[in-house]
């Protein structure tokens, strides 16, 4: 099984949330929050202020740790042929954009970056990220945890 320890940023202002549009190379798109890969020996607080920055061009600040969510996607789920199944770490941070403009990712992956008004987000084909990443901006639990949004329909791996 493969694994990935990623950094995501949940930056909600005056009801609307920042996402970014993902597109891969065989031309699927998904929105998803700014965010990504944690590199090795790099603090994930730092790794989710510089994912904001190469993704949508912002700067930004941690304002607090909402949760972590911890997700195995099964081989056949992804696009990968032959491949195992995967399982990926998300910390997720409130994060406050302080300045920049949204732009696309320079050599990247990511094609846009908006602020989209919540009641929206529904009706989009997003990552499950999304949503985990508002239920636990909106709930707080104090656990940091929050139950696995089910796969299926617009909602995405």
């Amino acid at each position: 099984m493969s694994f990935r320890l990623a950094a995501y940023a949940v930056c909600v202002e005056d009801g609307r949330v920042l996402l970014a549009r993902w597109v891969s190379s065989g031309g699927e798109s998904n929105w998803t929050l700014p965010g990504g890969r944690v590199e090795h020996g790099e603090d994930p607080f730092h790794a989710v202020i510089r994912e904001v920055a190469e993704e949508t061009g912002c700067a930004a600040v941690v304002e607090r740790l909402l949760g972590v969510d911890s997700r195995v996607i099964p081989a056949a789920a992804r696009a990968v042929p032959g491949g195992s199944a995967h399982q990926n770490v998300g910390i997720f941070y409130g994060v406050r954009i302080t300045g920049g403009q949204l732009r696309p990712e320079p050599n990247g992956d990511i094609v846009e970056s908006v602020w989209t008004p919540v009641p929206d987000v529904a009706h989009l084909r997003r990552s499950s990220l999304v949503d985990i990443g508002l239920a636990l901006a909106q709930t707080v639990p104090p656990t940091g945890h929050v139950a696995h949004v089910p796969i299926g329909g617009l909602i995405q791996h």
